[in-house]
């Protein structure tokens, strides 16, 4: 953590932010000049004003050239669509004032979106979701900018929608249909889910899961197991020795050689697939709770 915190105060202090006395957030982006997409689009959706307000404000900027990475024709599609814009816009806004050595010590943060952005600190790097900071603590008059160089994108799916684009989980939606909990698992919640992939359902006894799908009290009680109130990121897990399910009974958490084990059999293997309305594990295997 000092050597990242070393490392972007160099280049803080390295990078020729024209600030000037009582300079907003706004007055910055524009006088550096390396803003101008970011500047366009906080005014076409109106933005611009509110962030020239009291703030404070943490603005994640993407440069120009984070702009550019997009599709093409994505930037002048979204300054005709000003809700997407701004839902997208906000999103790489935080309220308050978090400086580098603040934003390291969290694993996430709630924007004025709605939604939370993840922090991910590694070696002397620090994601937010996918983007790196490339700069930090630019200081404005109501608030501080950290450059990324990446536009980040709010996720757009539930935690069902996004299941069912992935692909890997039929077997996982085929269940929670037949269990009635896709309408739950639409809600807003906040939920996290440890999700099985197809392949790890195969891994039950044959006939387990067509057993199942006639065992509904058994079935919802399975499913229930891998769902947890509230977002749990993986650097939240990390922490823990254990969570509690919507089922009622505890799941066991164990970091072994870099791997994050559920109940000491299954192992998580994608972490922190966003959605809106909670945040997806992907797991090897189907854990099941103790017998009542």
């Amino acid at each position: 953590m000092k050597k990242f915190l070393a490392i972007l105060s160099t280049l803080a202090m390295a990078t020729s932010f024209a600030m000037a006395e009582g300079s907003t957030i706004v007055d910055v982006a524009v006088k550096d000049g390396r803003f101008t997409t970011l500047v366009a689009a906080l005014k076409a959706a109106k933005l611009d004003t509110t962030l020239m307000g009291k703030g404070p404000f943490t603005v994640f900027a993407p440069t120009d050239e984070a702009f550019a990475k997009l599709p093409a024709g994505t930037v002048e599609a979204l300054l005709k669509d000003i809700p997407t814009l701004t839902k997208i816009l906000l999103y790489h806004v935080v309220p308050g004032k978090f400086t580098a050595s603040d934003v390291v010590k969290i694993t996430s943060a709630t924007t004025v979106n709605g939604l939370p952005v993840m922090v991910k600190v590694s070696g002397s790097s620090v994601k937010i979701n996918d983007a790196t900071v490339i700069i930090a603590d630019v200081p404005a008059s109501n608030g501080v900018i950290h450059v990324v160089d990446s536009v980040i994108l709010p996720p757009s799916g539930d935690i069902v929608e996004t299941a069912a684009a992935n692909g890997n989980f039929k077997t996982l939606l085929a269940a929670a249909t037949a269990a009635g909990l896709v309408d739950t698992l639409k809600s807003p919640g906040p939920f996290t889910v440890f999700a099985p992939t197809d392949a790890a359902f195969a891994k039950l006894p044959a006939g387990t899961v067509e057993a199942l799908l006639k065992d509904l009290p058994t079935l919802r009680s399975i499913l229930t197991y891998h769902v947890v109130s509230g977002r749990v990121f993986a650097g939240d897990l990390v922490k823990l020795s254990s969570v509690s399910s919507v089922q009622g009974s505890p799941i066991a958490i164990d970091v072994l050689g870099g791997s994050v084990k559920l109940n000491g059999s299954s192992t998580v293997i994608i972490t922190d697939i966003l959605t809106t309305n909670g945040v997806i594990h992907v797991i090897d295997t189907v854990i099941l709770p103790p017998q009542k």
